[in-house]
Formats: structure tokens, C-alpha cells, sequence
């Protein structure tokens, strides 16, 4: 079961998120909460998965995604957000946030977002794709890109590329036929060779080196 925490300063937003991640057997509401009590409440529950409005009146987004990621055991975090405020985008890529959602999410691609991040992949909803790519890495970062990726092995390069479609280790053990405790150590790997990024910054990395179908966007 997928423990879930919704952190939204607006009471319908958090009851509507309940009622959409309700309807999936596999996911399970463990909390909802405004900003203030925020981290001790999601922390105290134990949720895998994190949805979090990235700007809320009393404790921002940004302020809370620090407090859970300083945990030892931090969980995901997808932003929620109905704008493309770069700024603050890129600011919660920087410290950690796993994935970005729009509130207005279609019901299904919410719950297979959940169903991913708890997989330990990334999501990126595609109204917030270009914003969140453009300032994390802008245009002349583009060849560094490409040579972060030459110096990778071949191997080392799959699982970049896997990374870039924003798949879990899971999805990823079974494309490539390995153990997911493989898949796991490749990816540490990876990301400490990569100068210590998380999945979505590898993810924006391989898409700008080309390695993404479709990319660099």
C-alpha cells in the first residue's frame, strides 16, 4: 500500500485530492495539512508519497520540501502547483522535489504519478516541462550536457536515458533485465558520477543530451 500525504493550504483542493487517490486499491490517504504543521504531520505519518502546494500563505512549499528532505528517511515530494512560476520551479528541482504537478491533473495521471514516485522515478507534468527544464539548465548548457553524458559508460548511459522518461527502479530493472537491487546501485552510481543530482536533474540532463525521445526540448 502506498502511504500518501496531501499539503495544501486550501481545504477543497486536499478533499479533492483524497477523493481521486481514494478511488486507487493500492494508495492509501495517511494525511492532510496546511504549511504550518506540515512536516510533523507528514513526517508522523509516514507517507512514501508527498503532494505539496509549492506556494501556501502561512509556510511556503519550499520551506516545508527542506524540512522533509532533512529527514533520514525523507519521502517523495511532487510540488502541486496552477502556475509555471519559474522561479519557483526551479528553486524546489534544487532542493530536492521529485516530480511537478499541475492541480488540475487529469484523476488517472495523478494516481499513476503517485504509483511512480513511490517506484522512486519522477514525473513531470507537460504544462510545467518547459518551465522547469528552461531554468534548471538554460541553452549553453547544452554541450555540458552532452559532455557529462560522453563520459558515462554505455551501460551508464541506458539507465540515464530510462531515467530521462522519468522511470522507477522497478520499470527500469525490468526493460533491462537486471535485479532491481542492480538497477538500484547503478543509478547511485550514476547520480554521484553526475556531480550528486536527483532523479528529475538527471532526468532534465538526459533529455538536454539528447538521450530522451523527442529531446532536447
Amino acid at each position: 500500500m502506498i502511504r500518501v500525504a496531501v499539503v495544501d493550504d486550501e481545504r477543497l483542493v486536499r478533499s479533492g485530492l483524497r477523493m481521486i487517490l481514494g478511488t486507487a486499491p493500492d494508495i492509501e490517504m495517511v494525511a492532510d495539512c496546511g504549511g504550518g504543521e506540515a512536516v510533523e504531520t507528514v513526517l508522523d505519518s509516514a507517507a512514501d508519497v508527498v503532494l505539496l502546494d509549492i506556494r501556501m500563505p502561512d509556510v511556503d512549499g519550499l520551506t516545508v520540501l527542506r524540512g522533509l528532505r532533512a529527514a533520514p528517511e525523507p519521502p517523495a515530494v511532487a510540488m502541486l502547483t496552477t502556475f509555471d512560476a519559474q522561479e519557483y520551479l526551479t528553486a524546489a528541482l534544487r532542493e530536492g522535489a521529485a516530480g511537478f504537478l499541475l492541480k488540475d491533473s487529469d484523476p488517472e495521471q495523478l494516481v499513476r504519478a503517485v504509483r511512480t514516485l513511490a517506484e522512486g522515478g519522477s514525473v513531470l507534468d507537460p504544462g510545467v516541462t518547459r518551465a522547469v527544464i528552461g531554468g534548471f539548465l538554460s541553452a549553453e548548457d547544452q554541450a555540458a550536457a552532452v559532455r557529462a553524458v560522453e563520459a558515462l559508460t554505455p551501460r551508464e548511459s541506458e539507465v540515464l536515458a530510462l531515467l530521462g522518461e522519468g522511470l522507477g527502479n522497478a520499470q527500469i530493472a525490468e526493460r533491462m533485465g537486471l535485479a532491481p537491487s542492480t538497477v538500484k546501485d547503478h543509478v547511485r552510481a550514476l547520480l554521484g558520477k553526475l556531480g550528486g543530482l536527483n532523479r528529475v536533474q538527471a532526468a532534465i540532463l538526459a533529455d538536454r543530451a539528447g538521450l530522451v525521445a523527442g529531446g532536447p526540448r
